[in-house]
């Protein structure tokens, strides 16, 4: 997962370790630590010194242009310093398939984090750019979603809504959700409110099945609404914890599925509406979910297939673009295969640290 961007920034963590011994043992900077430019000194005996070898000339990477390292005393960086490299760090992003406002934001708090500040003495470049790029990755993914925490502290049962285009895998997350909080010690009833597709109610059922969870379904073509209002009034008399509604794969300028789900938003009364889309459209996913919380609103966002996404722009740009958090991100086909998504350690593994 994200393993293009993740090759990409840790290649330039790496290439800023070893550039630091090539700064402190240039000489220049030996000329910075000695004070070589101190006339007063007394000059040396003249000796024979063999002749020196010509250095080879090696490129500048995008990590010698970071070059902020302090020698032997404080430095105040200029924005200068690390114009080229930004620059270059800003194209890393948009080829990942970053948003351009998310890659403008990461920027932006990038060279606040560089520019014009002291750097102590001995303060490295691999911790001072790592530090600045950790923050703002975090900064522009937010805190996700805790579901777990919020269904333990809002009454029950908890209502959610699932929404997204059709052939995102909607349905299969239902059900990997549906696992996921079984196995959390939760009890789950499913709604089958997708009675439109060919299909859908025999596969959230088969699903339902597979799982042990009860699943409340009405005849295909029937009112997905009543199907969801059934489905809260059976966990309220039997006391179940979740409800996990299903509903029809819709784009966002449909007029006519959009006021059905005004509809079911109605009757169902959800405590959170989560949209559901694939990490693998990059941008489009993010555009498409701005759409749908601007037409419906969302409380949080699902992102599948992410096992297949090398870039990893969408999981990166979806809750800057448009304010609401990543719940949980699909990595595969399994029921297993659905994990909460945790800044933290999303941004540990692309820099490295994981």
């Amino acid at each position: 997962m994200f393993g293009g961007l993740r090759e990409k920034l840790q290649a330039a963590r790496s290439r800023l370790g070893s550039s630091i011994q090539t700064v402190i043992t240039s000489p220049a900077a030996d000329a910075e630590k000695t004070g070589a430019s101190n006339t007063s000194a007394p000059a040396p005996e003249k000796q024979s010194v063999p002749p020196v070898t010509p250095e080879i000339t090696v490129k500048p990477t995008i990590v010698d242009k970071f070059k902020v390292l302090l020698i032997e005393r404080e430095l105040i960086v200029s924005e200068k310093d690390v114009s080229d490299a930004l620059s270059e760090l800003e194209m890393t992003l948009l080829e990942s398939d970053v948003a351009l406002p998310v890659t403008d934001a990461i920027i932006a708090h990038v060279k606040k984090s560089l520019v014009g500040k002291h750097r102590k003495i001995g303060e490295s470049v691999d911790s001072l750019v790592v530090g600045a790029l950790r923050d703002a990755l975090l900064d522009v993914l937010g805190s996700g979603f805790d579901l777990q925490a919020y269904i333990r502290s809002h009454p029950r049962p908890v209502k959610i809504l699932f929404t997204g285009v059709n052939g995102t895998g909607k349905t299969t997350t239902v059900a990997k959700i549906g696992s996921y909080l079984k196995k959390q010690g939760f009890s789950v009833v499913i709604g089958a409110g997708d009675t439109y597709r060919a299909g859908a109610i025999e596969q959230i059922g088969v699903h339902a099945e597979r799982l042990g969870i009860k699943i409340i379904q009405h005849p295909e073509g029937g009112d997905p609404s009543a199907v969801l209002f059934d489905t809260v009034q059976y966990a309220t008399s039997h006391k179940i914890d979740v409800v996990l509604a299903d509903t029809a794969g819709r784009f966002h300028n449909k007029a006519n599925l959009m006021s059905q789900l005004d509809k079911i938003k109605r009757v169902m009364k959800p405590d959170l509406v989560v949209y559901v889309d694939e990490a693998v459209a990059g941008n489009d996913a993010v555009t498409r979910a701005a759409e749908f919380d601007k037409t419906v609103g969302a409380d949080a966002v699902v992102l599948t297939k992410a096992d297949m996404d090398s870039r990893g722009g969408a999981a990166i740009s979806i809750a800057h673009t448009i304010g609401k958090p990543l719940m949980f991100i699909g990595t595969g086909q399994s029921y297993d295969d659905i994990a909460p998504f945790e800044p933290a350690g999303v941004v540990g593994e692309l820099l490295g640290d994981a």
